[in-house]
């Protein structure tokens, strides 16, 4: 079994896809036309926010968001670095400095406590990422103490589309928020996509600026830091059509995590808490020593998985020895003991048990 399996989702869906993406087909149109300008409305509503300007995959709308935040050469900006480096290769691109901060061992996710360290260090932005599909506790708390501070917030949620806090839809708590598309993400097209959700519409028009070239009119140049970074028509129609069934896919992820939470006992292995809103359950995540026996036990049953993610930003080869006195404790914890099990809406209740099954005899 894999962690994700595209296929049945295609098949599902495939009539609807071979009819769409004729109708794209037939307008002859295939960039920033109606199906992007209809999707962006529709995902901004869904999220709850004022502005929705897609780009071509979530890195780059961290990347711009970032830029149209007013992050550039020199500036310290606070993410934590158990994310994939995804935040920190967007800072390298505008020529940041990324400020590590730990997390939380259950959540994963930063705190309060330790943004308030980056605060007090002078970091000119904040990336928090909701991790694994849950929404950061203290984000309502984070983002109070930035405004107070003028300091400006990015919200990565990238892997958290329809998550919600006290009610409220992350994506929402920052001054700018980023998603990607990519097609595993619970909102996922079939090839890459991005956006930047905001409620500033000096943000939004400098990010619709900066997806395509930095142009103020056609040919006409005038915001620097621009590039080619559009989503494409046919992706934008496919979005749409998954958007309608993000909150059913995304209750079944719930069903499915808190299953494998109640159902999997084992000594060795510490499952995340049974969530509510808060997650939308994009991975399931346990802890486990000896994990790489862990994994050819279930690599022998027919069972993928995988770890998100091995290497603390600060630990990866391309850092050399930048970061070399850095120590994060439950970071580096958690990247020695995290595995990822399957889980995507279309598995079925005896796939689960089988894997439930093949866990407890671990």
């Amino acid at each position: 079994m894999l962690i994700n399996d595209l296929s049945h989702k295609i098949s599902f869906y495939k009539d609807d896809l071979d009819r769409l993406i004729s109708r794209v087909v037939g307008r002859a149109s295939f960039v920033l036309g109606s199906e992007v300008k209809h999707f962006e409305g529709s995902f901004a509503s869904y999220i709850g926010a004022s502005h929705c300007i897609t780009v071509a995959n979530g890195t780059d709308a961290i990347e711009l968001a970032l830029k149209a935040l007013g992050v550039g050469v020199g500036d310290r900006v606070a993410t934590a670095a158990n994310a994939g480096m995804y935040t920190t290769t967007a800072c390298q691109a505008v020529g940041a400095l990324p400020l590590f901060i730990d997390v939380d061992l259950d959540s994963r996710n930063v705190t309060l406590a330790e943004v308030t360290r980056a605060l007090d260090a002078g970091v000119k932005a904040v990336v928090v990422t909701h991790l694994y599909g849950l929404a950061c506790p203290e984000i309502e708390e984070i983002a109070t103490l930035c405004r107070h501070r003028g300091v400006r917030l990015l919200e990565d949620c990238a892997q958290a589309h329809g998550a919600r806090v006290r009610g409220r839809r992350v994506g929402t708590f920052g001054d700018a928020a980023s998603f990607s598309f990519y097609p595993t993400k619970n909102l996922g097209a079939l090839g890459d996509g991005g956006a930047v959700i905001t409620d500033n519409a000096e943000i939004a028009a400098q990010i619709s600026q900066l997806r395509q070239y930095g142009w103020t009119s056609k040919y006409r140049v005038e915001v620097a830091g621009g590039r080619n970074s559009r989503l494409d028509e046919i992706q934008a129609a496919i979005l749409s059509l998954f958007l309608s069934d993000l909150d059913v896919a995304n209750a079944r992820r719930r069903a499915i995590a808190t299953h494998y939470s109640q159902s999997i006992r084992h000594f060795n292995i510490t499952t995340p808490p049974v969530y509510g809103e808060e997650s939308v359950a994009h991975l399931y995540v346990i802890r486990v020593k000896e994990r790489d026996s862990l994994r050819e036990h279930l690599r022998r049953g027919g069972i993928s998985t995988d770890i998100h993610y091995p290497i603390p930003d600060y630990r990866q080869p391309v850092c050399g020895d930048q970061y070399a006195d850095m120590y994060l404790p439950n970071t580096e914890l958690l990247s020695t003991e995290i595995l990822t099990l399957p889980l995507y809406p279309e598995m079925s209740d005896g796939d689960v048990d089988n894997i439930v099954t093949r866990v407890n005899t671990w």
